[in-house]
């Protein structure tokens, strides 16, 4: 959310942002209802010098033996008119919060200006990528091989729930656990979080806090009878732990850890890309959340993007890393860097598939669900800058696993360094 100050005071730099992030220009309405809302702030505050006059007038009369009924009745028909205006200030204000909430934030500087994925820049890439035609044996795609060792079965997924709702069998419902805590470990005894633990539902509050609704509303799983939403990740949850918190200058930077099963509908998206693994409904995801001095965001930003990519270097599996554009850039993100790893099966995208997203909101988030900090006993609270990514999710990294270490005998080798946490070295 920005500031409404802001708004008012910089109406077209927010335009063009807006336009670059090819959302609806909205700025008119705002200024409007601020307009209105300053304009019955001065009609309250004249009424409220009249009413004090009238009061101390009241007192004064009334200590002479005076009759004062004149001006009590003018103080109550200024009291039922602060009333009137108070309701209308009440409405005004809520519908300027409700339209401020569809304001993107800003693309900072140094994000490339673009329509959409196309102009991504890459940044670097790591690994060896080895394409279909480098191997010396046909390639399965992750859908078959894992069909083929009895690892997966979308089908009965579709059957229990329905379509995107992927079951993981034997050795690969290991793996997956296995690159579950191998993530989770590495992040909190290498990287420096506090794993958290979330619950899978938030309310409405915290989908607010963290820029999910009221925009992206159609993608997300809603229980209506207790209004609570399955969580899309866990970038939710754990950043609004601390919504409404005041945070002291020593607690930062904080910075998070944490496993969820993720929940989106995917409304509109499927097509091409669906096969598999490439679109699902429910997904697993170790997420990385911190919280940070405003001055320090985009340094963070920086070694977030580097704790991703350790995980994937170690895993030995191909990536490059991508600067999206304005175009591209997600609602709430002032900066993001998608990490795509390669799968040399896959016909979509030309095997380059996103596992990570980290994202700078500045204090876009933190202006939303009131997360701050003091940097000292005098200081006034300031909004904290927030960060989150993708440390991965399990889904597309799982795909280029599958892929990537597959055998001419239509074996899967299982990565060094998950093999303590599977029991296993290889799928057959």
């Amino acid at each position: 959310m920005l500031d409404l100050k802001f708004i008012r005071e910089n109406p077209d730099l927010v335009r063009d942002a807006i336009r670059r992030k090819k959302e609806t220009d909205r700025i008119g309405e705002i200024l409007q209802l601020d307009g209105n809302r300053r304009e019955l702030l001065r009609k309250s505050e004249l009424i409220k010098s009249d009413r004090n006059r009238i009061a101390d007038e009241v007192a004064k009369l009334k200590r002479q033996g005076q009759d004062a009924s004149a001006l009590i009745a003018e103080g109550k028909s200024k009291g039922d008119d602060q009333k009137g205006i108070e309701e209308d200030l009440r409405k005004v204000e809520d519908d300027l919060n409700e339209l401020a909430m569809y304001v993107p934030n800003l693309p900072h500087s140094s994000v490339p200006v673009g329509n959409g994925s196309e102009d991504n820049v890459e940044t670097r890439r790591w690994g060896e990528v080895r394409k279909e035609s480098d191997f010396d044996f046909k390639l399965l795609d992750h859908l078959t091989l894992g069909e083929k060792l009895g690892i997966l079965d979308f089908a009965r997924g579709s059957k229990v729930a329905g379509a995107g709702f992927p079951v993981y069998l034997g050795k690969g419902a290991a793996l997956e656990r296995a690159l579950i805590n191998f993530m989770l470990d590495l992040h909190v005894t290498k990287h420096g979080y506090t794993e958290v633990f979330p619950p899978f539902v938030v309310n409405k509050a915290s989908m607010r806090g963290t820029g999910q609704l009221p925009k992206m509303a159609e993608d997300m799983y809603h229980c209506e009878i207790d209004d609570l939403y399955l969580v899309p990740t866990a970038e939710v949850p754990v950043t609004n732990l601390r919504r409404d918190e005041v945070l002291s200058v020593e607690e930062l930077p904080t910075k998070y850890t944490a496993y969820t099963a993720c929940f989106r509908r995917e409304a509109g998206s499927w097509g091409k890309e669906s096969r598999g693994f490439l679109r699902v409904h429910q997904f697993n995801k170790v997420e990385l959340v911190k919280l940070v001095k405003p001055e320090e965001s985009y340094d963070h930003l920086e070694k977030l993007v580097g704790d991703v990519e350790e995980v994937l270097q170690l895993l030995n599996i191909p990536y490059r890393v991508m600067l999206l554009c304005t175009g591209d850039l997600s609602f709430s993100a002032a900066k993001c860097y998608d990490i795509e790893v390669f799968a040399p099966a896959t016909e979509a995208r030309e095997g380059w598939l996103e596992a990570s997203s980290c994202s700078n909101f500045e204090s876009f988030q933190a202006r939303r669900a009131n997360i701050r900090f003091k940097r000292d006993a005098k200081s006034k609270p300031e909004f904290v800058h927030t960060l989150n990514g993708s440390g991965l999710a399990t889904s597309r990294l799982m795909v280029a696993l599958l892929e990537n270490y597959q055998t001419p005998e239509g074996k899967v080798i299982v990565p060094k360094v998950l093999h303590r946490y599977t029991g296993f070295t290889v799928i057959d």
